[in-house]
């Protein structure tokens, strides 16, 4: 029987206030996983600890922390880590680099966007390894996008990251295996979240149309006619982190409602 709980396993779930991020929280807490939040507003860090699932055995927290400041970041998992005797999941989401053309991009804008997402995810991982060894069991979901198949026109600075972070995570899969952890990336098409909207008004910014007719051009290539909602993101990474996935690493799963033209 296929065995979907994670009972008595902890988790860390980043970029968890909002769209994708929040929905995976949600659905890690419902299989009976104690959930820590992070992010950088900790008012709503509040409120979406309010809102986690939560039985008999779970107990939720939250670390506030911004991945723009490398330093802080690892400071705070350290605390955090020696305190906790064992970590089994940990589940890598922050926001994306700004829209723009990648040739136009400022050395900024790369740096940022390595530091935010590369960066961060190694701090994250270095952190929080040596507890997943100890447990026996390690499930570490990236969720990056569809353009590490496929690079999406004008995000020219994610594509290059997003690319980077997914080789980052084949390369941890084949290293950490014989560990009993595994390392997989969920790639969400069009999701209904902030940056979706953010997305589409710089596209009709910059193609001089309408949002309207912008979101009907998305949907229409499609398959299953509409953008995803951030639950059905939330339920691919749940699965990958669940005792069900075991023998399933290094893998990119898109979730785009059949858009790519690529397996």
């Amino acid at each position: 029987m296929m065995n979907l709980s994670l009972t008595n396993k902890k988790a860390v779930v980043c970029g968890s206030t909002d769209g994708i991020g929040k929905a995976c929280a949600m659905e890690i807490a419902d299989l009976g996983a104690s959930v820590t939040l992070i992010a950088r507003n900790e008012e709503k860090l509040k409120k979406t600890l309010s809102e986690l699932p939560s039985a008999e055995g779970q107990s939720h927290n939250y670390l506030c922390a911004d991945f723009q400041q490398s330093y802080y970041l690892k400071a705070v998992l350290q605390d955090y880590v020696s305190n906790q005797s064992e970590i089994h999941i940990l589940v890598n989401i922050t926001g994306g680099p700004p829209a723009g053309l990648a040739h136009e991009a400022s050395l900024d804008a790369f740096r940022k966007g390595f530091e935010m997402h590369v960066i961060g995810n190694q701090t994250l991982l270095q952190a929080i390894l040596p507890k997943m060894k100890a447990a026996g069991y390690g499930r570490i979901v990236n969720i990056i996008s569809t353009s590490v198949k496929e690079p999406i026109p004008g995000l020219g600075v994610s594509n290059t990251i997003r690319g980077a972070v997914g080789n980052w995570a084949k390369t941890l899969s084949k290293e950490l295996g014989q560990f009993g952890i595994t390392v997989n990336n969920v790639l969400p098409g069009s999701t209904e979240t902030g940056r979706i909207r953010d997305l589409i008004q710089k596209r009709a910014e910059t193609q001089g149309k309408t949002i309207e007719e912008i979101e009907q051009n998305m949907i229409a290539q499609i398959p299953v006619g509409r953008f995803a909602e951030p639950a059905e993101i939330g339920y691919a990474v749940a699965f990958l982190a669940s005792p069900a996935a075991a023998y399933i690493s290094g893998v990119n799963l898109t979730v785009d409602g059949g858009k790519m033209g690529c397996a």
